[in-house]
């Protein structure tokens, strides 16, 4: 991966409905030579995906919370792991170093749903011992791009 396929990350990332052009136009490169690297890099798995930022307060999942998981051995990890993959409302699902085993980014419509997710399905799980869940208050920055490089603003 070099320095222009860096910057075509940095510009999909931060104006994904950019067209090929004005990809091509902020790197210097003809239109077909744009298209070309972007095929490529989502060949290789670097770019995984498109899609478009939900407002979570318009589609009412307004309850931001991250929850530790603790689970007692580990031949209950990969059933954990498929269980919790499958909850619309785990945005992302991490093994973290420390006391715990899991960090899970959660979204929810109110604290009510909140408490039925955490005590009836993920402590529910074989496995789980304890959990400790944070809920954010605001957020000021969710959901930035990857700092993979120069993206055309300084």
């Amino acid at each position: 991966m070099d320095d222009i396929d860096r910057k075509i990350i940095g510009l999909a990332q931060v104006f994904g409905r950019a067209t090929n052009a004005e990809i091509a136009g902020a790197c210097g490169l003809s239109v077909s030579a744009a298209n070309e690297r972007l095929k490529r890099l989502q060949e290789r798995g670097v770019i995984t995906g498109w899609s478009a930022r939900i407002d979570p307060d318009a589609v009412d999942l307004g309850l931001l919370a991250f929850m530790f998981v603790e689970i007692d051995r580990t031949e209950h990890n990969e059933r954990f792991l498929a269980a919790a993959a499958l909850m619309p409302e785990v945005l992302e699902l991490h093994h973290v170093t420390g006391e715990w085993s899991y960090l899970l980014k959660i979204r929810a419509r109110d604290t009510k749903a909140l408490e039925a997710l955490i005590t009836g399905r993920v402590k529910a799980l074989p496995g789980v011992v304890r959990s400790i869940t944070h809920i954010a208050l605001s957020s000021t920055k969710d959901n930035g791009p990857l700092p993979v490089g120069a993206t055309g603003d300084g």
